[in-house]
């Protein structure tokens, strides 16, 4: 398949929030038990008998009494293959190997198919229209991350336990009906099997995945999608999202226009013709709202994490195929105020006073609160193992793989994270060195941006950082949805011109070791509701802002303009900027922070806003 986009090269992370939460996902990874992961998969072999109260085990969504217990260990098995090779860690690529070799053997003992943590019958009771939570998408979760061990990591014995998994299948579906078939996809959700038989006929084009493909399509979806009806108000977002996944990779892997126009599809009903939060987010109550109709859905209960995941998942699929920049604002939007807003929080305390206190954090919000004076509410670490929990270990470990892409000759800078790629051009090594610049100088050493920058500036800026070994290329930066002017490039300190191009500004010619500096201007932004016009959010930048305090107030100012009633709050802590801010002018001023950064406090993300 020719991409428009495709990946550049390996990818690194460096200093940055990103890569601080990729480092604390690491440590939660190896913090947990092989005895505790496997637990469910030696249970369904027989392996274990339990005489005694059990304790340090875990419970939720992954105890052994739960009907879909085992799921976790394969988003566990995704993000370890990728953590593993993203960072080194000799320690994480050991125990999943370990994870996947006890996995063979529980299968060996199952009679050399049956590989998963639950029953076989609970898949013949589905068949048979007995109701039972999710078998389906538990074994998919178990095989997604078998894939991944083997094709990002090359564990073979990942494979060979998949081949078994795929003829249990596809014996097993052999003699479903399309009827049958529907019926079952209606009942439980299948999470996005349909993609684990699309990556394995790409990988082995064996017939029997081919079959599966079909067998695995939803018809009661496509087809109305195909035609134009909004089928999504009110429905049950996450168990959508994944059977689309499924339906981008098997066009990937068939070629079939049938599966992207599916895909594109959704994405117009979902995201284009339906409008989103502040955030990005499109849900309340796990279900999507009605199209531009969100004012009455702001609840305890908006954006599931799993919904924010996977439809980053689907816009970085729409984004390789068309290289429109839409579909990569969504997932900058989505990873601050999703991913990071929802995961891996630590209070921010760099003062010697108080080492006596642990520093609070939270693991995972299943759901973040868009009402006023909404909290998040954490799950811990081995008592929830909610889905979200599932897809918090591999968003976070996955961060790299969406920043730098390539066409050609043509490095696009998708996301502005600090990150380092090296790559090949023409046989030769091309390293490009990604890092915001602070544009604020030091405490100790004089430096003139010191001075140059009296407040924080109205800009996000970075500095490249190329070894281009004499070779000519073209990068391609993003021009972001919210960039508020004309951005700024400089090449070795001289201020260039350069083209822009269906959304990127492009900058050709031959690289050495050369240094770019990029500036793009932004300014806070109302985001108003939809359906609300005088009730609105505010944005700086891609970041949503939350309001620190715990009921609906008015706010009085021009909802145009916001920065005349916004002013910079606490600007300058060190050698960094803050990015805080607060409004003045009001019968009480509030503060207003990036909603990422919200730990317990109490919030509220929308304000009516009247002229002052």
């Amino acid at each position: 398949m020719n991409f428009f986009f495709n990946g550049a090269g390996k990818t690194e992370l460096l200093d940055s929030l990103a890569k601080t939460k990729m480092q604390r996902n690491l440590k939660y990874l190896l913090s947990l038990k092989n005895d505790n992961l496997l637990l469910p998969f030696y249970y369904e072999a027989g392996f274990i008998n339990w005489t005694v109260k059990k304790t340090d085990v875990h419970w939720g969504w992954d105890s052994i009494f739960s009907q879909i217990r085992g799921t976790f260990t394969g988003h566990w098995l995704s993000a370890a293959a990728r953590l593993s090779v993203q960072t080194g860690n000799k320690e994480l690529l050991e125990k999943a190997g370990f994870l996947v070799s006890e996995i063979a053997r529980c299968q060996k003992e199952n009679g050399g198919r049956w590989a998963f943590p639950i029953p076989e019958k609970y898949l013949y009771w589905l068949k048979k229209g007995k109701r039972i939570w999710a078998p389906q998408y538990v074994c998919h979760k178990v095989m997604m991350g078998l894939f991944d061990m083997y094709s990002i990591c090359g564990n073979e014995t990942a494979l060979t336990v998949l081949n078994g998994c795929g003829d249990w299948f596809h014996d097993f579906t052999d003699d479903i009906s399309r009827e049958t078939m529907d019926e079952m996809m209606d009942f439980e959700e299948t999470g996005g099997i349909l993609e684990i038989w699309a990556d394995l006929y790409g990988l082995t084009g064996e017939q029997k995945y081919l079959d599966l493909i079909h067998r695995y399509e939803r018809p009661r979806l496509y087809e109305p999608l195909l035609a134009g009806r909004d089928v999504l108000t009110n429905m049950h977002a996450n168990s959508s999202i994944p059977e689309i996944l499924g339906a981008a990779r098997a066009y990937e892997v068939t070629g079939e226009q049938r599966y992207r126009d599916i895909a594109e599809a959704y994405w117009k009903n979902a995201v284009d013709n339906r409008g989103m939060f502040v955030t990005g987010g499109q849900t309340d109550g796990e279900i999507w709202t009605p199209p531009f109709k969100q004012s009455a859905r702001l609840s305890d209960m908006n954006q599931e994490h799993c919904v924010v995941y996977h439809m980053m998942r689907l816009s970085r699929y729409l984004y390789r195929w068309t290289g429109e920049p839409k579909y990569a604002d969504y997932w900058e939007r989505n990873l601050y105020n999703g991913i990071f807003a929802q995961g891996y929080w630590e209070e921010d305390k760099h003062s010697t006073c108080n080492e006596d206190n642990p520093k609070p954090h939270g693991h995972l919000v299943y759901y973040l609160p868009l009402m006023a004076g909404g909290k998040k509410v954490w799950g811990s670490e081995t008592d929830h193992f909610w889905c979200c929990h599932c897809t918090l270990v591999q968003a976070n470990a996955n961060v790299y793989e969406s920043v730098f892409f390539r066409r050609e000759n043509n490095i696009i800078v998708s996301q502005y994270i600090n990150a380092e790629l090296k790559t090949e051009i023409d046989g030769a090594e091309v390293v490009i060195r990604q890092e915001e610049n602070l544009l604020a100088g030091e405490m100790f050493r004089i430096l003139p941006v010191a001075g140059e920058y009296h407040n924080r500036p109205s800009c996000w800026a970075f500095t490249y950082k190329i070894k281009g070994s004499g070779k000519n290329f073209a990068l391609n930066f993003r021009s972001p949805f919210w960039l508020s002017g004309k951005a700024l490039i400089k090449i070795n300190g001289e201020e260039i011109q350069y083209k822009e191009e269906k959304g990127f500004l492009k900058v050709e010619r031959v690289w050495n070791e050369d240094t770019l500096e990029l500036m793009l201007p932004k300014k806070l932004k109302a985001w108003p509701l939809p359906d609300r016009p005088d009730q609105a959010a505010f944005l700086d930048g891609p970041v949503a802002l939350a309001g620190l305090c715990s009921e609906e107030r008015t706010l009085y100012g021009d909802i145009d303009n916001p920065e005349t009633f916004f002013t910079p709050d606490a600007e300058r802590k060190w050698v960094r900027w803050q990015p805080n801010w607060r409004t003045v002018n009001q019968p009480v001023n509030i503060k207003f922070v990036p909603i990422y950064t919200i730990g317990y406090e109490p919030y509220t993300v929308y304000f009516p806003v009247k002229k002052a």
